[in-house]
């Protein structure tokens, strides 16, 4: 059987899925499921067997909100400030449909004011 070697510059590549996966706790088998690929690749992945292509880091970076930057070379932040990684919107969404309309309300107004509230403390900052 033939192994297929990943050139030592795609590596890092490779090591910074595995900080992402950690920094968002996610097992490989969610992370790949996140990412629309099977946990066997996930796993070959980390272990340097499997090239990172252009499709897999732009999945990965509006899954995520993640600075392609930093996925493709290591500068930078790891995530985006501009975007909520579409995982979790989905969660929120996919709970507040399930809430009583009076609970909806009550979230929204909930939210309003967290962002009034960071608004205030980002303006002293």
């Amino acid at each position: 059987m033939k192994v297929h070697r990943t050139p030592p510059e795609d590596i890092a590549i490779n090591g910074r899925i595995v900080t992402l996966r950690h920094a968002l706790s996610l097992t490989q088998i969610e992370f790949a499921q996140k990412v629309l690929i099977s946990n066997g690749f996930m796993a070959q992945l980390e272990l340097g067997q499997r090239k990172v292509n252009d499709r897999l880091i732009k999945l990965i970076n509006s899954t995520f909100g993640v600075n392609d930057g930093w996925l493709r070379t290591g500068e930078g932040e790891i995530f985006r400030k501009d975007m909520t990684p579409d995982y979790k919107m989905d969660e929120v969404e996919a709970i507040f449909k399930q809430l009583n309309p009076y609970f909806q309300d009550f979230i929204l107004d909930q939210l309003r004011k967290l962002l009034e509230y960071e608004t205030k403390i980002e303006k002293k900052g």
